[in-house]
């Protein structure tokens, strides 16, 4: 029988899901992101739009990248297509389908201009799987091809958006059109990796993690000596992002070896994967490891030493090279932070 995999929703980059990931704990009393579908919406997947240029509304305030934007009431009727328009073009990465954005978004009514979510207010931007079934088509057709460091606005009418049945928790009818305006910061795929800058290895009591940045796994070298009887977490690369908080969800690569044998018992690189959990859920299967990876910058290659009181203790997972009392040496890339 397949164990389950240690890093909970470790997500097929080919596939549909990271849903609703949102920014973590501070969103639980709150609808899921707006362009997360509904059931109803998902359930069949209409035919690619027609992609036009507008009619758009006026972004009348907050005009600069990642600046929460103040949008205009739509002018007249909305187009039965989805409209698109790069408002500021980027010189980033080009966004491909199935690839996870990372992005800050407001959604608002066409016919209203009443706003429905935004994530400038949260300061948490939005990490989702640019798929079909995780994110409403709209958003999927529109961001496909565009580059990070843009600014695109679209107008998504309800067949590519909520459908007729709307979604009543965001205020939005079966007729509605959505606009957005979108800033995409970054995005990610199975190829990522960490890109911070190398930090010396000096202790030679402790694993040394390669330092490759080409979307290959690292090497994890044990040294032959006794793991440490404390919890150890170090920079291997360290990026400029910000420090991760305890309530906080991440993006990541991860390769996981058992310190006796060397031997690997999960990873992301080279299985069209990224893993993506919260530290709070991370808690309750392998405490060591949010342990080492709160208060550590987004973008950074870390590695963490797993004593067997912070990991399996004497409960390991069957069928696998962890056994009773073993020590766990993680190197986890830090692509994003929700």
């Amino acid at each position: 029988m397949r164990r389950r995999s240690l890093l909970l929703a470790a997500v097929p980059a080919g596939l549909a899901t990271l849903a609703g990931c949102g920014d973590g704990k501070s969103d639980s009393s709150k609808a899921a992101p707006s362009p997360s579908p509904s059931a109803s919406a998902s359930a069949s997947a209409p035919p690619p739009p027609k992609i036009v240029d507008g009619p758009l509304p006026a972004i009348t305030a907050g005009t600069k990248f990642d600046e929460k934007p103040t949008v205009a009431k739509g002018p007249g009727e909305p187009s039965k297509d989805l409209a698109v328009k790069t408002v500021i073009a980027g010189s980033g990465r080009t966004v491909a389908e199935n690839d996870f954005i990372q992005a800050n978004y407001l959604g608002q009514i066409w016919s209203t201009a009443k706003v429905f979510d935004n994530s400038y207010d949260r300061k948490r931007p939005l990490v989702i799987q640019l798929a079909q079934g995780s994110i409403i088509d709209g958003w999927r057709y529109a961001l496909a091809g565009r580059k990070t460091g843009s600014r695109v606005q679209i107008a998504v009418p309800p067949t590519w958006g909520y459908g007729t049945s709307g979604n009543a928790q965001a205020g939005i009818k079966g007729t509605d059109t959505l606009v957005f305006v979108i800033d995409l910061i970054d995005s990610f795929n199975s190829k990522s990796s960490a890109k911070g800058t190398e930090v010396p290895q000096t202790d030679a009591a402790l694993p040394k993690v390669g330092t490759n940045t080409n979307g290959e796994a690292p090497s994890i070298t044990i040294p032959k000596t006794a793991p440490p009887k404390k919890l150890v977490s170090a920079y291997v690369l360290e990026g400029d992002g910000p420090e991760l908080k305890a309530d906080q969800a991440i993006l990541c690569q991860f390769k996981g070896v058992v310190w006796d044998s060397g031997k690997p018992f999960e990873q992301t690189y080279g299985s069209g994967r990224l893993s993506q959990f919260s530290l709070e859920q991370m808690q309750q299967v392998v405490k060591g490891l949010p342990q080492g990876l709160a208060g550590k910058k987004v973008g950074s290659r870390v590695m963490v030493v797993v004593p067997p009181d912070l990991a399996y203790g004497n409960n390991p997972p069957t069928g696998g090279p962890i056994k009773k009392g073993s020590t766990l040496v993680f190197s986890v890339d830090i692509l994003a932070a929700m």
